[in-house]
């Protein structure tokens, strides 16, 4: 069965992704064809990138990347929650997806983005970072407004969502299964932390 990240993209102290990332996760688990895991960026406190080599020649050197990439390649989709600082999506996420290549790749994503403006605009710059990485992010998006979806702190998303959720994944569970016969049975890089 295809395995789908979700993964919460910010860091901040009182981030709201995580609590968009649950409430995704436990809609998506409702799903009968497809299992997903929560992946939080904040677990795996990655530095800004440090490795000296390009990930694209998969010559991983610290211990945090070894382990980051190890969790990466276990899936074979990812749902990618990210907010929107000024314009853009948050550095953590930025960060994370630049530590990695190979294990990125002929995967299948979609986004749930929230913001002032919906999170459309970090999505947009994700987009096209996800395409260098040979990831194949599906058009419908979950995108949460802070002023409609949010009652000052509460997380109180609209009933319509439930519909963009199940369009997304619907998408990214095709694709992903779809992608599966372009990858490799076997990575050509090891995992293992030091």
């Amino acid at each position: 069965m295809i395995r789908i990240a979700v993964i919460i993209g910010s860091t901040r102290p009182n981030r709201k992704g995580e609590k968009v990332a649950k409430w995704f996760y436990e809609t998506a688990c409702k799903r009968t064809d497809a299992e997903f895991e929560l992946v939080d960026l904040k677990e795996y406190n990655l530095p800004l990138l440090d490795e000296p080599i390009s990930p694209s020649q998969g010559k991983y050197s610290k211990e945090h990347t070894f382990k980051w990439a190890a969790k990466i390649a276990t899936f074979d989709a990812f749902i990618f929650v990210t907010p929107e600082y000024n314009f853009g999506t948050c550095a953590a996420l930025k960060n994370a997806l630049d530590f990695l290549y190979a294990e990125w790749n002929n995967k299948s994503a979609g986004f749930v983005s929230y913001g002032s403006s919906n999170g459309v605009r970090a999505v947009a710059q994700l987009r096209a970072t996800i395409a260098e990485l040979q990831i194949a992010d599906v058009r419908t998006q979950v995108a949460l407004s802070t002023h409609t979806d949010f009652d000052l702190e509460v997380f109180k998303p609209a009933p319509h969502h439930d519909k963009s959720i199940k369009s997304m994944l619907d998408q990214v569970i095709t694709w992903g299964n779809l992608l599966m016969t372009l990858r490799e049975k076997k990575s050509s890089v090891k995992y293992f932390v030091k």
